[in-house]
């Protein structure tokens, strides 16, 4: 694998709120290795946690690169969607978060991320509804137009200062709902009521 993954943090009103954490006039931005891409259905929780969260996201994927876009230009870098799994070791982040580091070691650790199939943009609403399920339960539902950063800025953002290439993913934030998981849980996702994606989850 040969691609970056880029993630966006405090997009939902909702779920700032949810964290207790206080909005800033853009959105926090980090990445994770491909490396933690979950990729045999699996997510197993690490032994350096006892509270492996999961953040329900819309993913885009580039069809081309990018560096220094206008936003009106940024909306013809993606014509892809996927749903997937920011998977985040919550008690390491809160201690990195009160010594002031980066967010890596609690978000960029193996199996860290999922990522469904790809769904073509054009196949799908303006107002992209998409959900996530534990053992059936519903845990957290959001739609595209709630979203604080559009698409288009998030892709102009980070394009201001990093190279984007064909094939990056972009993990454009979470709604409200994030909670803990244990072992046994089984979990799927969905955009437009239609399953992407199912797991199965492991210590």
């Amino acid at each position: 694998m040969s691609f970056a993954i880029y993630c966006v943090g405090r997009n939902y009103a909702d779920h700032i709120k949810e964290l207790g954490n206080r909005p800033y006039d853009q959105p926090a931005i980090f990445m994770k290795p491909c490396s933690s891409l979950v990729t045999d259905g699996r997510i197993v929780i690490p032994p350096f946690t006892t509270s492996l969260h999961y953040e329900t996201e819309l993913i885009i994927r580039l069809k081309k690169d990018a560096y220094q876009v206008s936003e009106a230009k940024a909306l013809s870098c993606f014509d892809e969607i996927a749903i997937g799994l920011d998977l985040t070791a919550r008690d390491l982040q809160t201690e990195l978060k009160e010594r002031k580091f980066p967010w890596l070691l609690s978000k960029g650790f193996k199996g860290a991320a999922t990522c469904s199939d790809f769904i073509k943009r054009a196949n799908l609403p303006e107002d992209i509804s998409f959900a996530m399920t534990v053992n059936g339960e519903v845990r957290q539902t959001g739609h595209l137009l709630d979203m604080i950063y559009a698409i288009p800025y998030l892709i102009s953002l980070i394009s201001q200062y990093c190279a984007l290439r064909a094939g990056d993913l972009i993990y454009t934030g979470t709604p409200s709902g994030v909670g803990p998981l244990a072992e046994g849980d089984d979990i799927s996702l969905f955009i437009e009521g239609r399953e992407m994606d199912r797991y199965e989850v492991a210590a």
